[in-house]
């Protein structure tokens, strides 16, 4: 139960929870260096917790994270156990589980240097509609991650 919004720039993207609005996931500050990859900002927030990743990697090679997520919805129905994607560097993993009523959970895992010493973890989880909710998402992070503007 998750709702998504743009509250700082149009190009970012926050799920929200709706059960505690306070705990969210954030997508935001994109840029590039080149025509391989697309560099950007990922930010998780709830009480307690401020993380934020401040530069994460998606190559044109890597399983895409909008893909994923259109894979998630088209499974609406349901499925069992856990599904989980990660960037290729695995500075940034979603999992997600299937709860009855149609509603999946989605524990958004920031990693920064998740090999150096003294590396840290910060997990937050959103619930989001099945469907339309899970569509709309992969939507919004798909532009998110061409740089289109709404």
């Amino acid at each position: 139960m998750s709702s998504l919004t743009s509250d700082v720039d149009e190009s970012d993207v926050t799920v929200r929870c709706q059960d505690n609005p306070s705990v969210s996931a954030r997508f935001c500050d994109r840029f590039s260096f080149d025509q391989d990859s697309v560099h950007y900002a990922f930010e998780l927030t709830a009480p307690g917790l401020a993380a934020r990743g401040n530069e994460v990697v998606a190559w044109i090679w890597d399983d895409d994270l909008a893909s994923f997520l259109d894979e998630l919805a088209a499974d609406f129905r349901g499925w069992d156990g856990e599904r989980i994607w990660h960037t290729d560097d695995r500075d940034l993993a979603v999992s997600a589980v299937f709860r009855s009523g149609g509603y999946v959970g989605l524990t958004w895992t920031l990693r920064p240097w998740p090999t150096a010493a003294g590396g840290w973890i910060a997990s937050v989880t959103t619930w989001l509609e099945a469907g339309e909710g899970m569509g709309a998402l992969a939507s919004e992070v798909r532009r998110f991650l061409a740089g289109a503007q709404r």
